[in-house]
């Protein structure tokens, strides 16, 4: 016999903190600022429209790179690779260049030369190697993403060819974030690159990326821009525990558009700083209501949460945090120690963002044979003699 009991609680337990909650004031076409830990949207502007995002783009060529090529081999540089427009590290067709050197020169320096050979390399063809973008999206959770160049030289391209969204670009930079190499290579001050068989010749790339010498915390990660896309960036930074990843996108064109870019990421960097701090809302093993157990000596098992949760949240998110909790009231023995008694929600507002079991915390053995028998001579000794006799 199963019952089941709902009731809502407040199982979270946080500090009351006074955040501001000015919002930002961002003047790109679309923009948004998440958690980098869960992925969590914490704000956005237009976040999931489809927009062009020049070479942010390569943040996702990195990602193909470092997962599938070799970083040591030595890549062939192409004539289609050489002839690639400016900005350009100004590869010639037939020199040799080490896959990793060529890494950094796209991410440090935004080469669209080296995002070419890089493709190339890794898959097979440009073409090949957008289809594997696209996929690789799509598998990291980017729901409108189409890669239809490895650089993000979009003009040669359709819209429906080559587009992404503020949302999309961020999860994907989220993704990139984890790997150790690529946090090491974008934010390499400077690398001095040589060209086997280049009879000493060499490149020496500096970093352009600006936000991180203007940003605390700063972590890169990528700048684009191109006449269609206009000034666009994906931004993360780290402070204490806490992790932001933003992007901007047509933050607008010509000088003003440059300066605006890093404007609208320092503003959506300072909001989420501000207003945002990592709360436990529930913790492992925290206790709910027993279960009752019938037909065991145990009278009932302690419920517990098998899992925590905790997550970055400002204030006015914290007042409308509640936890729903659907659980057995009764059950018959045996019981596991462990076992699922039901679920607890964790609501904001009417949006579920966790879902965590509950368990018992301890096992309920069933009656032997004898000790029934005892608990049922038990039972009708404690009957009432009048009701013994109907």
């Amino acid at each position: 016999m199963k019952k089941l009991f709902i009731y809502m609680t407040a199982l979270f337990l946080f500090c009351q903190t006074a955040y501001a909650s000015e919002p930002p004031s961002v003047a790109a076409k679309g923009a948004v600022l998440i958690d980098g830990e869960s992925g969590r949207v914490l704000w956005g502007k237009n976040e999931t429209e489809p927009l062009t995002m020049a070479s942010t783009t390569k943040i996702m060529t990195a990602i193909l790179v470092l997962e599938e090529g070799n970083l040591d081999e030595m890549i062939t540089v192409s004539t289609r690779a050489a002839k690639s427009p400016q900005v350009r590290m100004n590869l010639t067709a037939g020199e040799q260049i080490r896959e990793e050197d060529l890494l950094y020169a796209m991410m440090l320096k935004s080469y669209n030369d080296a995002a070419v050979a890089l493709a190339e390399q890794v898959g097979g063809s440009v073409d090949e190697f957008c289809e594997k973008m696209t996929a690789k999206a799509k598998e990291i959770g980017a729901e409108d993403t189409v890669f239809g160049s490895p650089n993000g030289l979009d003009g040669h391209l359709t819209f429906d060819q080559h587009h992404s969204t503020a949302k999309d670009m961020a999860l994907i930079a989220r993704y990139a974030l984890q790997n150790d190499k690529f946090v090491e290579i974008i934010n390499t001050p400077s690398v001095t690159l040589p060209m086997k068989g280049g009879e000493g010749k060499y490149y020496y790339i500096t970093n352009q990326d600006r936000f991180l010498q203007e940003y605390q915390g700063a972590m890169g990660v990528k700048t684009g821009y191109t006449n269609k896309a206009g000034q666009c960036f994906v931004g993360a930074a780290k402070r204490d525990d806490i992790m932001l990843i933003t992007t901007v996108l047509a933050s607008g064109w010509g000088k003003e558009g440059r300066e605006q870019k890093w404007k609208d990421t320092k503003a959506l960097m300072d909001y989420g700083f501000n207003n945002y701090k990592k709360e436990i809302i529930a913790k492992e093993g925290q206790e709910l209501k027993p279960t009752t157990v019938l037909y065991s000596q145990k009278e009932s098992v302690p419920a517990i949460l098998a899992d925590g949760f905790e997550g970055l949240f400002s204030q006015e998110e914290l007042d409308n945090i509640q936890i729903y909790a659907t659980q057995i009231s009764e059950m018959e023995a045996p019981v596991l120690k462990g076992q699922k008694l039901g679920t607890a929600e964790i609501m904001l507002g009417n949006s579920c963002i966790a879902k965590i079991d509950i368990i018992a915390a301890e096992e309920a053995e069933r009656y032997t044979l004898i000790q029934m028998l005892e608990y049922l001579t038990k039972k009708w000794n404690d009957f009432p003699l009048d009701k013994k006799l109907k």
